[in-house]
């Protein structure tokens, strides 16, 4: 990969690691979910589209709502208010590892006809084996006996089903246009598509100050800028290269949780993460990309 990628990849992993503590601290505020994904996606488009119309670089994006639409439902949409549900039910740790799924559901996806570029076989569908035991291990251990807890899991796993279609949608797509347009564009559309479903269901009183840091955080950093990285790292490298992020989000996502909500694993926590990442790093190929020389420019 470019040294841009390697710097995007960087960058995302760490902003998308950290939103799971933020969006455990808003729920458990009492702010729902559905608002929660509202408002982080208003924030995110009120910051991007300035950006974007600056740069002049809406105007590629004429023709192409038949790839925009089912990209912002997959990417943000249906995942957003399905990961702070689920949270509501299991924390921020639990619901990162099995975010960290998402490479293998590409893998099966692809296996499936959606994406032949990225579809597996040898070690790499081995490694698509292992990581679904890993998630087999989280579920079927740590979390079999409480049905709210699996009904969190289940909520989340969907959502990484809708994180595995984005990125493919957007490469196959729209990977000839601008992130800065694209993920705009993206924003507003789930902004308007997110809309009756918070106003039907508003917080009950005021969010504290720790929810509303909470909500500028993941609007603005954890939305607007790591979306932007996010869909160049996938133009410049691929969807399922560009997912190896959650090689490392999902460690950034239970060390926050340890350390700012003195959060616990259990065993099928970490031998689900353990598995999962080794599953995801074999699914994607069993080696990091080679190190390229960009040139200047």
């Amino acid at each position: 990969m470019s040294a841009r990628a390697w710097t995007s990849f960087a960058i995302v992993s760490v902003l998308w690691g950290i939103p799971y503590l933020f969006i455990s601290i808003a729920v458990d505020d009492g702010v729902p979910p559905a608002f929660l994904a509202w408002a982080r996606v208003v924030l995110g488009a009120l910051v991007l589209l300035p950006l974007a119309w600056h740069a002049g670089v809406l105007g590629s994006l004429r023709g192409r709502m038949r790839w925009l639409v089912p990209y912002a439902v997959a990417e943000i949409v249906i995942p957003f208010p399905l990961i702070a549900a689920g949270e509501e039910h299991v924390s921020s740790s639990v619901a990162a590892i099995l975010i960290a799924a998402t490479p293998l559901i590409v893998a099966v996806l692809a296996v499936a006809g959606f994406d032949r570029t990225e579809r597996v076989s040898g070690m790499r569908l081995v490694g698509l084996l292992v990581g679904l035991a890993g998630v087999v291990a989280l579920v079927g251990v740590d979390i079999a006996g409480d049905p709210d807890e699996r009904l969190g899991a289940a909520a989340i796993l969907i959502a990484a089903v809708g994180y595995a279609i984005g990125p493919m949608t957007l490469r196959r797509g729209l990977g000839d246009i601008d992130p800065r347009a694209t993920m705009a564009a993206a924003l507003t559309i789930a902004a308007v598509l997110l809309t009756p479903f918070a106003a039907a269901d508003l917080p009950e009183a005021t969010p504290s100050g720790d929810a509303l840091i909470s909500i500028l955080v993941l609007g603005v950093l954890c939305t607007a800028a790591a979306f932007v990285f996010f869909g160049s790292l996938v133009n410049e490298v691929g969807a399922g290269r560009a997912l190896v992020i959650t090689y490392v989000a999902p460690v950034v996502a239970v060390i926050a949780g340890i350390v700012v909500l003195d959060e616990r694993i259990g065993p099928g926590a970490i031998a689900g993460l353990a598995l999962i990442i080794a599953g995801s790093w074999l699914a994607t190929g069993g080696r990091m990309p080679a190190r390229s020389r960009v040139a200047a420019r």
